[in-house]
């Protein structure tokens, strides 16, 4: 975003939360981990072991339950900063990115990883 000011372009940053999209679908997402996990070696699989991937499936289920479906909250931000003329430096599109990234991107990393 800074480096394109020198070429007189503005920038603006939109940073969605958790939304449902084909990207985010569970099913999409589980057959392009379980792929790459077919390639890993062995002895990969062995470190982080079956149940590590169970778990991790389960966590991303209930993540994806949360996911909001209005994605008229992203090309709302989108269409202000293409039409605006002061758009915004960063738009957060969703009340998890709002609550929850923003204040996160404050705090000291080794808080944010607790957290």
């Amino acid at each position: 975003r800074l480096e394109m000011r020198s070429f007189g372009v503005k920038v603006s940053v939109i940073e969605p939360g958790y939304f449902k999209t084909v990207i985010t679908s569970v099913e999409n997402l589980e057959n392009n981990i379980l792929s790459i996990w077919e390639k890993l070696p062995e002895e990969t699989k062995a470190s982080y072991g079956e149940n590590y991937l169970k778990e991790f499936f389960v966590n991303l289920r209930k993540l994806q339950e949360k996911y909001n479906s209005n994605l008229t909250l992203v090309t709302d931000c989108m269409e202000h900063a293409l039409t605006s003329r002061y758009p915004r430096t960063r738009y957060s599109a969703g009340w998890d990115a709002k609550l929850l990234y923003i204040p996160l991107s404050y705090l000291p990393s080794a808080l944010t990883d607790v957290i």
